[in-house]
């Protein structure tokens, strides 16, 4: 069984730079959490389109029960911790969240917030980024399984051209900023261009020389402008920092996955393989979808609490860390994981006698890509907890 384990030290180090963002980080800073989060569409993208790929090249490969097999396996892994936290939410009304489920129920969260223009409910904010995700899921398998092979690379990019016109449009339009953020063609560009990745890898293994040496010059560039940069004096300037600062780090996440997917040796290598990162990506799904409701409930107990846990910190990254991370491990242990056995049940590829199918068809996944939360408080948690609403909804905007 083939396994990517330096991709699980990424999602590991990705839900770490949310849970950094939403718990610690002080002044509401949303930078980590920015990265974070393209981080994680890209992998998703590379993973996903590789997946499928490898299915798509076996001799017994059948489009049907290829589709039919990664709708469910998707549905394994996904729904039942998702529900889980739904039912939890409907069960104590957790932040007055009734009114909305409807909507996170059918994946349409980034909708519900983008038509609001406001972080309501802020518990449930975090969704709007695994709606990305399935929006993506119910269509990006039929194009890579349908269109003809030498045209995906084309189809690729032309979404990421896409995703980036859509861009200029909102100085035009005027529209609300979380629309603006959350609509599907916002993430589509940082899916796509893993997606290219994979494409591209089908071919060849070593990436493009302008790649190669050109990543280091793009993520100083955003470096400098997220770090160095004056605070925009016009709207025009503020739309061109944010273009700016959603474009520059594509070219270099998509190095990262590149370079995690073959394997990086030496003392990074070292690092990227060590038991408890690995750990942490196998539960970084749990870690991400349980964080907020974790965080919500450990501000109600801020009196039984002896650290600070109403504001970013240490006392709220400790405990609110700490206390998501058992929730999430307990979850994968005693509920993800045996649903999550159930896929061998479903191959993408059927083996017959003889057969041989391409290593990882039917034990790679791409698992979760997790991503950041974004949130308004409202009710008994404001003034205690406004920085890390500001937070939330700026490290939203990706």
């Amino acid at each position: 069984m083939r396994r990517d384990i330096q991709l699980d030290a990424l999602r590991a180090i990705a839900v770490t730079m949310v849970m950094y963002s939403h718990f610690f980080a002080a002044g509401g800073s949303s930078f980590w959490g920015h990265i974070g989060v393209r981080l994680f569409f890209v992998l998703s993208g590379f993973l996903i389109t590789r997946l499928l790929l490898e299915a798509r090249s076996a001799a017994e490969f059948e489009t049907a029960p290829a589709l039919r097999s990664f709708y469910i396996r998707r549905a394994l892994r996904i729904f039942p911790p998702y529900f889980a936290v739904l039912g939890f939410v409907w069960l104590v009304n957790l932040e007055q969240s009734r009114g909305s489920l409807v909507w996170h129920a059918l994946y349409l969260s980034n909708f519900w917030f983008a038509l609001r223009n406001e972080w309501t409910p802020w518990v449930l904010a975090h969704l709007w980024s695994l709606s990305i995700e399935e929006q993506f899921y119910i269509v990006w398998p039929l194009i890579v399984l349908l269109a003809p092979l030498r045209r995906l690379q084309s189809i690729c990019i032309g979404v990421i051209l896409l995703s980036l016109s859509y861009r200029f449009y909102w100085p035009i339009a005027g529209s609300p900023d979380l629309a603006r953020d959350l609509l599907p063609p916002a993430s589509m560009d940082a899916l796509a261009s893993g997606a290219l990745l994979a494409v591209y890898r089908t071919r060849t293994a070593v990436l493009p020389q302008w790649l190669r040496l050109g990543w280091p010059t793009l993520a100083a560039a955003f470096f400098i402008l997220q770090w160095l940069a004056p605070t925009p004096a016009n709207p025009v300037q503020e739309w061109g920092r944010w273009l700016l600062l959603e474009v520059l780090p594509l070219a270099p996440l998509v190095v990262v996955v590149a370079s995690c997917s073959s394997g990086i040796g030496g003392y990074r290598g070292r690092f990227l393989e060590l038991p408890p990162l690995l750990a942490l990506g196998r539960v970084s799904y749990g870690v991400y979808l349980y964080h907020p409701i974790v965080l919500s409930l450990v501000v109600m107990s801020q009196p039984w609490v002896p650290l600070n846990v109403s504001e970013q910190g240490p006392g709220r990254f400790l405990v609110a860390g700490t206390a998501t991370l058992i929730v999430a491990s307990v979850s994968w242990l005693f509920f993800e994981k045996p649903l999550n056995s159930l896929k061998r049940h479903f191959p993408y590829v059927a083996p017959t006698a003889g057969a041989v199918i391409p290593a990882g068809v039917k034990t790679q996944d791409a698992g979760w890509r997790g991503r950041t939360a974004g949130a308004r408080f409202n009710g008994p948690l404001d003034g205690r907890t406004s920085s890390l609403a500001r937070n939330l909804a700026r490290t939203d905007r990706s």
